[in-house]
């Protein structure tokens, strides 16, 4: 459902190529639920599908003219955001300087840099950043609004996007089935002339895994099962994430969180052959404790998730007891001893 309305979005828009403003896409879920990536994997297609219609070329530009044509702009928005840094994130994508530049001029920079690189897809991710009673904040939301009016699809991706309050002034289209929100105040952002429509946004939401009804059960054991089909341990027996209990303790160490359980999945097989054993079972898999400390993640805006705590506690994160058959011994092959001490006496 989320990638058919991001490819929709803006392969419709893209084709269509009007005057008026062009629908946006919000992308919103709680911490590690792949919104990034779901939006980045659609995104790429949408890019590698624009490039071979086009003959890899911008149709945007004259004859003679050379430059980068990047059809899908990737952004973080800034921590602490402003207008002034939102723009000179945009710009940084480009590699463009804004060493002295002010305000309408990174604008104007901002308009001209996404329409000679053919831009059609501007994402902006981790837009919940934005507190919307600063003032600094309800600017830089002003300022997204209207890129809507460059020409491009804007996807917003957040965390706990209708608690956050971006959609507050918003009203639900039951006829386009689609959020709308009306232009800023003015018909100015900071120098930038913005056509007065109304902007609309379609809404998705990823949720975690579920294990309630089994068609929530069937969709959780599939995922486990393209996981386990892409590990490769020399122990490995069918099943071994999907037989047994397994299922149910994944579930009750990640509450069915996509992005827990590949980092649970990945410090597993990495225990699993540094400790010879070469196969995850819940005997390994208690061993590993999660650690999300993340200096690039804002816990303040739900970015990191709780984390449920493990069977047993180990002494340390991510080992095993040193003693116990299946150990394997360090390889001592090419290690190097170093000159032979004088013989007593020589």
């Amino acid at each position: 459902m989320a990638r058919q309305t991001l490819s929709d979005a803006a392969l419709g828009n893209a084709l269509q190529r009007t005057a008026a403003t062009w629908p946006g896409v919000i992308v919103g879920g709680w911490g590690y639920q792949g919104k990034t990536e779901t939006v980045c994997e659609v995104a790429a297609e949408f890019e590698d599908t624009w490039l071979e219609m086009n003959d890899f070329v911008n149709p945007g530009l004259g004859l003679g003219v050379r430059a980068l044509h990047a059809p899908v702009a990737y952004v973080q928005t800034p921590v602490t955001a402003t207008p002034k840094s939102l723009c000179e994130a945009i710009l940084a994508f480009f590699g463009a300087s804004t060493k002295n530049m002010t305000l309408p001029q990174l604008i104007r920079q901002v308009a001209g840099a996404l329409d000679d690189h053919g831009v059609l897809v501007l994402i902006l991710d981790d837009i919940t950043r934005l507190r919307l009673h600063r003032v600094d904040d309800q600017d830089a939301f002003d300022l997204v609004r209207a890129f809507m009016s460059m020409n491009v699809t804007l996807v917003l991706v957040g965390v706990d996007i209708v608690g956050s309050g971006l959609l507050r002034r918003a009203s639900w289209d039951k006829r386009s089935r689609q959020w709308v929100m009306p232009p800023a105040a003015g018909g100015r952002v900071h120098g930038l002339e913005i056509t007065q429509n109304e902007r609309r946004f379609d809404f998705v939401e990823l949720d975690r895994f579920r294990y309630t009804t089994p068609a929530q059960i069937q969709a959780f054991h599939d995922h486990l099962g393209g996981l386990e089909a892409a590990l490769r341990l020399f122990n490995a027996a069918p099943g071994m994430l999907t037989d047994g209990s397994m299922p149910e303790y994944l579930m009750r160490r990640t509450n069915g969180v996509v992005g827990l359980l590949d980092r649970l999945i990945r410090d597993g097989a990495e225990e699993a052959m540094d400790s010879g054993r070469e196969l995850i079972d819940e005997e390994l898999l208690d061993q590993i404790i999660l650690s999300l400390h993340d200096p690039e993640r804002d816990p303040g805006a739900g970015e990191i998730p709780q984390v449920p705590a493990a069977r047993s506690a180990p002494a340390a994160a991510r080992t095993l007891k040193a003693a116990g058959p299946g150990r394997r011994g360090r390889n001592t092959v090419f290690d190097d001893d170093g000159p032979q001490p004088a013989q007593a006496g020589a």
